[in-house]
């Protein structure tokens, strides 16, 4: 197992001990008061601590084989609940698209294969969830530098938004969006993962992939991913926070 700076994860080791007292989930937590603004207080902070402690480029603490945990537990949504996914989902995702664009000079739509034809890295990271859990998994994905590179962004480009297969509003719309910046997005460790545990990616894990960006806490690792868009800004986008639960009051950056 890798060493780490102990002090790297120290606002992030106080932050999961209060999450696992609350016992909530983070929909629940969002529609408190009193939650949001701890986060608030809390991404000055965390924010501060990443740029002092370690280096946005520092990798994350990679685990051995034997430390993988029993089951990687559902975070979120377990599987979205509308026509076109269970659509896709029952052809094994055969006819999945992942399309790129924006701010890029070659934008593209990958199938599975195509996605799995790019350079690739396998990593075995720690999950760690603002309701105070965690679950160590082994990862295999797409490097997102790599999908990048091949599109090309303009010189203006600044971030990549992940557009997601489910919805949060019970009448199927408000779609789970996150977004990463360029530090993220090139970061080694940041992939589009398909596969779990040396398997095909579970539903309930975010089948057929989801972002991994392993410096970052849960929330931003969005699960279904259908779309890339490479942006200057988030403003004009959802409610301009730059991400489904940031629009409700979460902190864009999450790092840990």
């Amino acid at each position: 197992m890798k060493t780490i700076n102990p002090q790297r994860r120290l606002f992030f080791g106080a932050f999961a001990a209060f999450g696992a007292l609350t016992l909530a989930g983070c929909e629940r937590l969002s529609r408190t008061d009193w939650f949001p603004k701890i986060l608030g207080a809390g991404e000055t902070a965390s924010e501060g601590a990443a740029h002092l402690l370690t280096s946005r480029k520092a990798m994350a603490q990679e685990f051995t084989v034997n430390e993988l945990s029993p089951d990687f537990r559902s975070n979120g949504t377990a599987q979205p609940a509308s026509d076109a996914y269970r659509a896709l989902m029952a052809n094994g995702f055969a006819d999945y698209r992942l399309e790129i664009g924006g701010l890029v000079e070659r934008p593209a739509t990958l199938s599975l294969a195509e996605l799995k034809a790019l350079p690739s890295r396998t990593q075995i990271t720690r999950h760690d969830c603002v309701e105070g859990w965690s679950a160590i998994g082994k990862w295999k994905g797409a490097k997102l530098s790599a999908l990048l590179e091949a599109v090309r962004p303009r010189p203006e480009a600044r971030y990549v938004v992940f557009y997601c297969a489910d919805p949060m509003a019970e009448d199927g719309t408000d779609l789970y969006y996150e977004s990463i910046d360029f530090e993220d997005a090139f970061h080694p460790q940041t992939i589009l993962a398909y596969e779990l545990n040396d398997a095909a990616l579970p539903v309930k894990n975010g089948a057929p992939v989801r972002l991994r960006v392993e410096r970052q806490l849960g929330y931003k690792h969005a699960k279904y991913v259908m779309r890339l868009e490479v942006v200057s800004d988030f403003a004009h986008i959802a409610g301009g926070k730059g991400g489904y639960w940031e629009d409700n009051g979460y902190q864009w950056f999450a790092g840990i």
